[in-house]
This record gives C-alpha cells, sequence and structure tokens, in this order.
C-alpha cells in the first residue's frame, strides 16, 4: 500500500489537485567590461583566493560565488563586493570565469 492509498483510506472525500510544475528560472549573469581582479593573499597564514572588481548585483554575485565553491569544492564567503575561495585556485577560477564571458586579470604572483 502506497502513500496515495494511506491518503484515499484517511480522508475519502477529499479529491486532489492537479501538482503543478514549478518551473525554475535561470538568472542570466550581468558580464561587465572591466576585467575582475583574481588574487592571492595569505590570512592568518592560510592561502586564500580573493575575486573582487564585479560591478553589477550582489545577489548575483552571491550566485556566482556559490557556484564556485561547488565546482572546486572548497570552502568560502561573500564580503564587502569580494569573494574569499579558501586556497590558491585562481587558475581553475580564471578559467570558471572565462568560460562564463568574464575578462579576469590575475594577480600576485
Amino acid at each position: 500500500m502506497d502513500l496515495q492509498d494511506q491518503l484515499k483510506n484517511l480522508f475519502p472525500e477529499h479529491i486532489p489537485t492537479p501538482e503543478e510544475e514549478i518551473v525554475k528560472e535561470e538568472k542570466q549573469l550581468w558580464i561587465q567590461k572591466e576585467p575582475m581582479i583574481c588574487k592571492f593573499e595569505k590570512r592568518k597564514g592560510k592561502p586564500t583566493t580573493i575575486i573582487e572588481g564585479y560591478e553589477g548585483d550582489d545577489e548575483d554575485f552571491k550566485i556566482l560565488a556559490k557556484e564556485i565553491k561547488t565546482k572546486l569544492s572548497v570552502g568560502g564567503s561573500f564580503k564587502d563586493g569580494a569573494i574569499i575561495i579558501q586556497g590558491d585556485y585562481r587558475d581553475k577560477i580564471m578559467k570558471i570565469l572565462q568560460e562564463k564571458g568574464f575578462k579576469t586579470k590575475r594577480v600576485g604572483g
């Protein structure tokens, strides 16, 4: 006996409504003219990659930060208009950004 049969037994007068499909719309990121700066720093002795220079909406930048973190399987955060990624992943991040159509500039070594 599956869940639908159990629900029919509990509520015999209930008429189920057809389920509506939820369409998730992907948001397009705003592509800018100036390059994004991808730099390497050490904070408290640990390597970090910092991405700055995005001119669009902060929500778009947060979506981009989440996507980068999930693709690289690393931790990081979004603070003060910059994405901070744990570790030195400049080359991989620049490749991801260039595939999305962004111009990038490598700074710091």
